[in-house]
C-alpha cells in the first residue's frame, strides 16, 4: 500500500523560503505521475508542480511547456531524491497568496498517467493517492 507523508510546512514571512517534503512508502519502480497541489478553504485546488518518476519534470500547463503553475513559476522548484524516495518542493520568495495547505499526490492505480499524461491526470483529479497535507502560512 502506497502512503505519502508531507512535512516542512510552517509560518514564514513574505520573501522567505520553505522546503516541503513528501516521503513515499510502498511506491514501486516505474513511471509514476506525482505532483504538488495546494488548496485554500473555499477555493478550488490548484496544481503547483508535476513530476514523472522516470523522466523527471512533468509539464502541467496548457502549452505543455512548464512544470509549474503560472502563479509559482520562477519561485518554486520540484525535485526528487530517489534514494530517500522523497519528492521536494522548494519554495522561495514566498508571497501572502502562497498561504495554503499543500498536498502531494501520486497516480498509483492510474498507471497510464505516468505514460505522458501527467498533466491531464493532475487536471482531471486522476492522482489517487494523497498525503495528509502540510500548512504553509506566509505573513506580511
Amino acid at each position: 500500500q502506497v502512503q505519502l507523508v508531507e512535512s516542512g510546512g510552517g509560518t514564514v514571512q513574505v520573501g522567505g523560503s520553505l522546503r516541503l517534503a513528501c516521503t513515499a512508502t510502498g511506491l514501486t519502480y516505474g513511471s509514476i505521475c506525482m505532483g504538488w497541489f495546494r488548496q485554500v478553504p473555499g477555493k478550488e485546488r490548484e496544481e503547483v508542480a508535476g513530476y514523472n518518476t522516470r523522466t523527471g519534470l512533468a509539464a502541467i500547463n496548457s502549452e505543455g511547456t512548464s512544470t509549474y503553475g503560472d502563479s509559482v513559476k520562477g519561485r518554486f522548484t520540484i525535485s526528487k531524491d530517489n534514494a530517500k524516495n522523497t519528492l521536494y518542493l522548494q519554495m522561495s520568495n514566498l508571497e501572502v497568496e502562497d498561504t495554503a495547505t499543500y498536498y502531494c499526490a501520486a497516480a498509483v492505480k492510474n498507471s497510464f498517467c505516468g505514460g505522458g499524461y501527467c498533466r491531464s491526470c493532475m487536471l482531471m483529479g486522476s492522482l489517487d493517492v494523497w498525503g495528509q497535507g502540510t500548512l504553509v502560512t506566509v505573513s506580511s
